[in-house]
């Protein structure tokens, strides 16, 4: 099968591909059972401050964005992947490990991510530095299966990830590097000696154990040229729960990274302990307040990198996930993926900038608040000031509805029965009758989620 024709044939499933694995979801963490505050005062501190920004963008850009399909996954020897029919398993990983000579990002632009992200609205960045697949999107010393080996490595760039991370610093991002602990490429994981069943090593690491010793120290060779490479980085967001940290002998990782990275948020996720500092629940909003940190992550299309027909959500669903999110205590990470080619398309930019506008009149409901003792009555949503002194309001209006003549809530009594809509400036007068506040909506207000600010009674 040539490149063209699977190429050709994987544009077409993209799309099947991308709802199965959201019919299904074999793949996607969900949070861990129970949290453990890290004892580290400066990574308190860290947590604190990531906890203000509320907003972030996770880039998945690779060898999957060549052809524009789910990222990684079609490697994994699993009875729920789809990939092109006729194919043969073997056929496709040699395949898919090919396009590393295919993978030619001319017109990688860092500074346009981050000016994109910066106009949406975004505080923090977290960046694949390397997903399942092995790719390693920097230069690293470990492997040749990178993006500095192929046909980018006459680039001045060629170190992507370290262009990454820079731009997002000067738009005064705090910046975070995704890394999977599962490396599909790597031989000391999937052994060429055996075959590969499923996601997990492909042997017994108690009957190989100086197989899966060189694979621990291939790992820890990695994670240390990244946290020292690229220092100073807020966030080491490590994917691949299966595996977890201990495995890998994360903690001395972590001891060592934050020398040169002081109070860096280790996340290994779904993995309870002091090297998961935030939950991560994928593709949900989870259905109560929750006091610890955390975060949830999800696409803005149906896959976390770029397809050919993204099926981008609606930017006023992404706007009321945020809003549900922050009155819940979280954070929200969207994923948006990069073109092969090194841009974030303008059908994305165009979703980011709208959920960027209503975040540059409302955001002062959503940046460094925290969650309300009474968080929610139907589609009012109440965050507050740090302070515990200003609450706001803010009414997620429902797709394909229109603003209501008034909206009611039970709780969070306005102080002298006035409320002032953030948007605009206007101040408005709460009707309160048994502990149940009513405001009148003003004619004129965008047919949009919106905001009130008031002192608490």
């Amino acid at each position: 099968m040539t490149l063209k024709t699977v190429t050709t044939a994987l544009a077409a499933l993209a799309v099947s591909i991308g709802a199965m694995a959201q019919e299904t979801e074999p793949f996607v963490h969900y949070k861990s059972d129970g949290y453990d505050w890290p004892t580290d005062p400066a990574v308190r501190q860290k947590l604190d401050e990531w906890q203000d920004l509320k907003f972030g963008i996770i880039i998945h850009w690779g060898l999957y964005s060549v052809p524009g399909i789910v990222e990684s996954w079609n490697l994994c020897n699993e009875d729920w992947v789809v990939r092109p029919q006729g194919s043969t398993y073997e056929g496709y990983k040699q395949w898919y490990w090919g396009l590393a000579k295919d993978f030619n990002p001319t017109e990688f632009n860092p500074e346009q991510w981050a000016k994109v992200s910066k106009d949406a609205g975004m505080k923090y960045v977290v960046f694949t530095t390397k997903h399942h697949d092995g790719f390693c999107l920097y230069d690293s010393e470990y492997t040749d299966f990178s993006i500095a080996k192929g046909p980018f490595k006459s680039s001045p760039k060629k170190d992507a990830a370290r262009y990454v991370f820079d731009a997002y610093r000067d738009q005064g991002f705090m910046v975070g590097a995704y890394f999977s602990k599962p490396d599909w490429h790597c031989e000391w994981f999937w052994n060429p000696y055996y075959a590969t069943p499923d996601r997990n090593p492909n042997y017994n690491p108690q009957k190989h154990p100086d197989w899966w010793g060189n694979y621990v120290q291939y790992t820890r060779n990695q994670l240390r040229e990244i946290t020292s490479n690229f220092a100073p980085l807020d966030i080491l967001w490590l994917d691949g729960g299966w595996i977890s940290g201990d495995k890998v002998g994360l903690d001395g990782i972590i001891r060592e990274a934050r020398v040169k990275n002081p109070g860096l948020i280790s996340v290994d996720r779904t993995i309870r302990g002091q090297n998961e500092n935030y939950q991560t629940p994928e593709k949900l909003v989870p259905d109560s307040r929750i006091d610890n940190p955390w975060e949830s992550c999800m696409p803005l299309g149906n896959d976390w990198g770029w397809t050919p027909d993204p099926h981008y959500k609606p930017a006023a669903y992404i706007i009321n996930t945020l809003i549900e999110i922050t009155a819940k205590g979280g954070c929200f990470l969207l994923g948006v993926g990069p073109t092969a080619q090194g841009l974030i398309d303008e059908q994305a930019a165009a979703k980011l900038r709208e959920i960027g506008d209503w975040l540059a009149l409302n955001g002062e409901a959503i940046y460094s608040t925290r969650p309300a003792t009474v968080y929610n009555d139907g589609n009012v949503w109440f965050t507050q000031a740090k302070d515990g002194k200003t609450m706001y309001a803010i009414y997620a209006l429902p797709e394909r509805a229109t603003l209501p003549a008034s909206i009611t809530w039970s709780g969070n009594v306005p102080k002298g029965g006035k409320v002032t809509v953030l948007a605009n400036g206007r101040k408005l007068k709460a009707t309160v009758k048994k502990g149940k506040v009513t405001v009148e909506i003003p004619a004129g207000l965008a047919q949009e989620s919106f905001a009130l600010k008031f002192e608490k009674k």
